[in-house]
């Protein structure tokens, strides 16, 4: 049994858990008496254990069985919450969260889970000289001539429905020769002989106490095979420094249930049991090609949709259907009224086609927001600030794309407003500010753009400090710094290499700058802008188109070749006269509604030949904008606005200067995208 095809679900559905947990546990530590948020991850906990005990994977089984016994104490009334106790689950959290991730890269969870956190959660739980999941008592002696092994739930089951299969169990009892040097790396050899051929279903005690060597020479193993008492025997007797070996054949009638034991939800007792027993019957196919294991998973990019968007576009697609028939008739009449009536509904239908399938690749922003109250809990509580972090319009909806590449720049803004933005509570409390301080994140949408704010109540940007910094950095002169204004002034914060910090933190001012965020956001084909009052606080603007696969365009020639700038990107379309273009400092520009207006000549910048006999005494000029700069880009004809898709020019060209990607036109010409971001 292949479990590799529900590697998705199980993917999908464990980011979903986490992200849950993560924000109870958030809540929790403001609520520490709320027993329906104990309720609330301890049901996410327990989700998580059937689930990864489904899959096979055992160190989320067993680490989340850990945090369900301490939070069961807590639910119990048997320990109080405190900010120690917090600190474990949220580490906890981490930890599962860390092993997700290598599972969708990498199809396995890594190392075995670290001892040092099962060793803080046993210390929380108030009789931690006991697991739940052990197979005996710990205190009772083993006995080969007892006939009863007593199990857990868990166990027992695994175990019934071995036997229902023709499967052996067997509870290894082994012992190590007491001269034996590396216990750990003995026990290691001997699980790993094992595990070749059978699988363990149970250690008393765990893996990781015997990985630590928390053990003295004796270790209890539980497991299911198809090899006969002797075989098993003689797989062991292969491997040096074993005293002794006691093998006790376990039956539904040889072993008795822990009613204290783990206790799991009937039908997901019996999914992670069948899937155990599964596990082990494709154990030899499995060794046969170990290369199937070492293959890295496809890491898969998904989007859960709303039924009712897939129903409108199966509607559309039937309509297609439907209209592509009505043409072939028509094709055959040769009625030139209905193939006008059947090319405008096509048209109709294509643009709403448009509009369906971008509705399903948006997703809420709530997905990457949901990342930023933690951060901010542990920023705020290394800095020692109190900060309170506000989130709006969480449900606005971007493009699937957007949303994978957004996080980062959202981190670097963040991280940037608490540590240099916010100020010192002594500070804030002297200048009668609230001494907790206020970071602000907010999306909307704005026509065919999604805009995203970041807006602290800090210090603000001191200009003269930018000033200083930019002149010292050689990025502008001194007699440049006093023609400027305070907004472009403050745009400088964005050249690269620039940073106020005063020394280098572990939290941000790495020297880096925010021409990280700036080159991110550009190559979304959004544009990030700042507004920044002394004392009052600063706001980060960032716009970022609402789909990054079909766009409108305008499309122009230069030269013989035809070109599109994406229309988000012009501010409007002028001719000027080529007698009016003067030269100011090497650099051509017009005088255009009183003010100078930059001119590019499009077929300098992309290096198309023989253009300069096309151009007339008036030729068409696209003013585009970023922010608040604009140029007028030079070309030699209009062709008129197009609705285009977005097409990559391959790993090859991918970073070919002023060229964001390509479209195909309606003739199957290909039509080069101008980056006009770059020319400004």
């Amino acid at each position: 049994m292949d479990m590799n095809q529900y590697l998705d679900i199980f993917m999908e559905e464990s980011k979903e858990h986490l992200q849950g947990m993560n924000a109870i546990l958030l809540k929790l530590e403001n609520a520490p008496k709320d027993l329906a948020l104990l309720n609330e991850i301890f049901r996410v906990a327990h989700t998580l254990k059937g689930m990864s005990g489904t899959m096979g994977f055992n160190n989320i089984l067993h680490l989340t069985h850990e945090m369900e016994n301490v939070l069961d104490d807590l639910r119990n009334g048997k320990m109080e919450i405190n900010t120690n106790v917090i600190d474990i689950l949220f580490e906890c959290f981490d930890q599962l969260d860390n092993y997700v991730s290598k599972i969708e890269t990498s199809s396995s969870e890594g190392e075995m889970i670290s001892g040092e956190l099962i060793n803080k959660l046993n210390k929380l739980i108030s009789s931690p000289e006991k697991s739940n999941m052990s197979v005996e008592d710990n205190k009772t002696e083993h006995n080969p001539e007892k006939n009863t092994v007593e199990v857990s739930e868990y166990v027992g089951k695994v175990i019934k429905i071995a036997n229902e299969k023709g499967l052996n169990a067997f509870s290894l009892t082994i012992t190590l020769d007491s001269k034996c040097m590396l216990k750990s790396a003995r026990a290691y050899i001997i699980i790993s002989s094992l595990e070749k051929v059978s699988e363990i279903i149970n250690s008393n005690p765990s893996i990781e106490e015997i990985e630590d060597e928390k053990f003295d020479l004796t270790f209890q193993l539980i497991v299911v095979t198809e090899l006969d008492h002797k075989e098993i025997e003689k797989e062991l007797n292969s491997i040096s420094d074993i005293e002794s070996v006691e093998i006790v054949n376990l039956e539904s009638d040889t072993i008795s249930v822990d009613e204290n034991s783990i206790d799991l939800a009937e039908d997901e007792v019996a999914a992670t049991q069948e899937a155990t027993v599964l596990n082990f019957n494709v154990a030899n196919a499995t060794n046969e090609d170990n290369s199937n294991n070492n293959k890295k998973a496809k890491s898969t990019k998904t989007v859960r949709v709303d039924i009712d968007r897939l129903d409108n576009l199966m509607n559309l697609v039937s309509e297609l259907i439907i209209i592509k028939t009505r043409l072939e008739e028509t094709d055959k009449t040769e009625d030139k009224q209905s193939m006008n009536e059947a090319t405008e509904q096509l048209e109709r239908i294509t643009t709403s086609l448009h509009d369906a399938v971008m509705k399903v690749r948006m997703v809420p922003i709530e997905r990457t927001f949901n990342r930023f109250p933690r951060m901010v809990r542990d920023l705020s509580r290394d800095l020692g600030k109190e900060i309170s972090l506000i989130m709006l319009g969480a449900e606005t909806e971007v493009d699937r794309t957007v949303i994978d590449e957004i996080g980062d720049p959202l981190i670097h803004l963040i991280r940037n407003s608490i540590d240099h933005g916010i100020e010192e509570t002594s500070e804030r409390i002297s200048l009668n500010k609230d001494k907790v301080g206020k970071v602000k994140l907010n999306a909307y949408p704005d026509g065919n753009s999604v805009v995203i704010e970041v807006e602290d109540d800090g210090k603000g940007i001191d200009i003269e400090k930018v000033k200083l910094k930019a002149i010292n950095k050689n990025i502008i002169t001194m007699q440049q710094s006093q023609a400027m204004e305070d907004n472009h002034i403050v745009q400088l914060i964005f050249a690269p290499g620039f940073s106020t910090a005063d020394k280098i933190s572990d939290i941000s001012g790495r020297g880096v700058g925010l021409d990280v965020v700036k080159t991110k956001i550009e190559s979304l084909g959004g544009t990030v802008e700042v507004d920044s009052v002394r004392n009052k606080g600063s706001k980060f603007i960032i716009r970022l188109p609402l789909t990054l696969a079909i766009i409108q365009a305008l499309l122009i020639y230069v030269g013989e070749e035809k070109y599109a700038i994406p229309l988000n990107n012009i501010k409007e379309i002028t001719t000027i006269t080529t007698d009016s273009i003067r030269k100011i400092q090497g650099n051509e520009v017009v005088l255009f509604r009183n003010t100078t207006l930059p001119i590019l000549r499009l077929s300098k910048l992309l290096d198309v030949p023989n253009t300069e006999e096309n151009l007339c005494s008036e030729s068409p000029v696209v003013i585009v904008k970023k922010g608040d700069k604009t140029a007028g880009i030079l070309v030699d004809g209009l062709i008129g606005q197009q609705e285009i898709v977005i097409k990559s020019l391959g790993k090859f060209l991918n970073n070919t200067a002023g060229i964001a990607g390509a479209t195909i036109l309606g003739n199957g010409s290909v039509a080069l995208i101008v980056d006009t971001n770059s020319f400004l």
